[in-house]
């Protein structure tokens, strides 16, 4: 690799900068000498002609722009010169073949995991509170205080301490202590329950007051979280006379698993003598639950158990080219070993549409697929917007000028294999392979579909650094260049910096993400949005969310 410029695809029309290109610069590349009429910052953008406006612009080898007015050889792209573009898609019975990646090196290895009746194998074992509705979010944060303090799941204690200082040296009339003291995680080792790796709690703002619909997407969202492989046990707390009911709740997860076998603990508030009764209650049956569902250990499994969702969030223009494309080696990597790679974000999937079609040996899939990216895109064009107005200020800043753009290097995290089976939202992977999972772009709404679908670890790509996290599932931070591994080291946990660098190939890169994903699936290693409890979790309501 040219370690100050690179053409992703051998048909792209776009150079991209790997460090920051002064103006007036000459850059030699395949014989051919570029002078660059402006400073190109690294990540950015500039082109390898003179283009008429209404050009096509095309990188990683396909349309992701067309330009709005005449641009010249060395100039940079722009929002303000070229816009998003897309070709059109459809079902076309393509025969695709891939060569799967050499899996040798995996095939007897395993992960140790906690085992389900179902046959399922989690990567963790949680206990879950979910509330049926918004109004009991109090009690769940009540509750959520009582245990984590006292079970030793709490990574606030150091924050207490340090509040503590500000309020002694107040009172006694001293300066107050400096804040840059490092603060750490809290060590698993102070747990009451060793085999119990977290007591999680789904707050939310749904439940009642929004459509029926809202109320019935999230009765099955939240049946999604119950029968989740990775989860020990629920405790379900009630109003009683919201639009969801428990009811319905206990349909979706019978409709989802019939077999369901897990402890299921249920409190109405409504039915319930006092609030500091159903409070108490559920903190003793719940004390009782975890007594048992501690006795479950770990044991090995084949890695084939393993279902890996694929995200990216606070993208940069480094994201396609490092980060996205390494995951997407240990993809592939996964998928010829038999597991499950779970591939979301509709909104970013724009333009590799045909792509992914092609790839779909089943038409009943693929046009599934085609019939869920339609109607996503006709609503957010239904209310003024459209996946074109999907790169935030952050991915544009950092090189990612069109949606087009972002989607192609987006992509790459799902890596080359065939894709196995298309998801509506909260429906559950049952195929081992590719899924393709919709969901919107947003980090967290698209984490907490992956989950969903039943993504027992998700590897998340960023450029920007966000913080993002899930409850139920570990999440694993991929860093796409060595400053944001280093200056935000408190959430990354890989760094893919050496791939820009030359220092490693993407192969090389992906299996070293793999090793990782062993070492966090069997409890050895905690990614960092787990030791800082990062437990994001964001219903979608089925409308245009970006």
């Amino acid at each position: 690799m040219n370690q100050r410029i690179l053409q992703i695809h051998e048909k792209d029309n776009v150079l991209v900068a790997l460090a920051d290109l002064p103006a007036g610069s000459s850059l030699t590349f395949k014989g051919e000498t570029f002078y660059l009429t402006e400073e190109i910052p690294a990540k950015h953008k500039f082109f390898m002609q003179d283009l008429d406006a209404g050009a096509a612009v095309t990188m990683y080898g396909v349309l992701v722009g067309r330009t709005q007015v005449p641009v010249t050889r060395g100039s940079r792209m722009r929002t303000e010169n070229t816009k998003h573009a897309a070709e059109p898609y459809a079902y076309r019975d393509a025969v695709y073949n891939w060569q799967a990646p050499d899996t040798t090196a995996w095939q007897q290895r395993t992960f140790d995991g906690y085992h389900r009746a179902d046959g399922r194998v989690g990567t963790a074992n949680y206990w879950l509170f979910i509330p049926t509705v918004f109004c009991e979010n109090r009690n769940l944060d009540v509750i959520k205080e009582a245990l984590h303090n006292e079970l030793g799941y709490s990574v606030n204690e150091q924050y207490k301490r340090y509040t503590q200082s500000l309020a002694q040296a107040y009172r006694e009339g001293r300066a107050l202590p400096d804040a840059s003291v490092q603060f750490a995680a809290a060590e698993p080792a102070n747990r009451l329950f060793q085999n119990i790796d977290g007591i999680k709690f789904l707050n939310h703002s749904g439940g009642c007051g929004g459509t029926r619909q809202d109320a019935d997407t999230l009765s099955k969202l939240l049946a999604a979280y119950a029968d989740h492989p990775n989860v020990a046990g629920v405790t379900l707390l009630s109003l009683g006379c919201q639009h969801l009911q428990v009811a319905d709740f206990q349909r979706d997860l019978a409709a989802r698993n019939p077999a369901f076998g897990k402890p299921l603990l249920i409190f109405e508030q409504q039915r319930t003598q006092s609030e500091a009764q159903l409070i108490a209650d559920a903190i003793r049956q719940t004390f009782e639950g975890l007594i048992a569902a501690n006795r479950t250990g770990r044991q090995p499994a084949p890695l084939s158990k393993l279902s890996v969702g694929v995200k990216c969030g606070g993208s940069d223009g480094f994201s396609g080219i490092s980060a996205n494309p390494a995951v997407g080696h240990c993809a592939d990597l996964l998928v010829g070993l038999g597991a499950q790679v779970l591939l979301a974000e509709f909104p970013e999937l724009c333009g590799v549409e045909q792509e992914l079609i092609d790839r779909t040996p089943e038409r009943r899939v693929a046009e599934k697929f085609i019939r869920l990216m339609t109607e996503y895109d006709e609503m957010a064009h239904r209310v003024g917007s459209g996946f074109f107005m999907n790169p935030s200020p952050g991915n544009i800043r950092d090189g990612l000028i069109t949606d087009a753009m972002k989607s192609a290097g987006a992509a790459k995290k799902g890596g080359s294999a065939p894709v196995a089976d298309v998801l509506d939202y909260t429906e559950p992977a049952i195929r081992p392979g590719l899924n393709l999972v919709c969901t919107p772009g947003n980090d967290v709404e698209a984490t907490t579909g992956k989950a969903a679908a039943g993504a027992t670890l998700i590897l998340f790509t960023t450029g920007l650094g966000t913080p993002t996290g899930n409850p139920v599932c570990p999440t694993i931070k991929i860093a796409t260049n060595s400053a944001l591994a280093s200056r935000m080291s408190d959430i990354i946990d890989i760094d893919t910096g050496p791939v820009i660098r030359g220092e490693k190939s993407l192969a090389e890169m992906g299996a070293d993400i793999l090793e990782y994903c062993i070492e966090v699936a069997s409890g050895r290693s905690l990614p960092k949005a787990v030791q800082l409890n990062q437990d994001d979790f964001i219903p979608w309501k089925r409308g245009v969310s970006l």
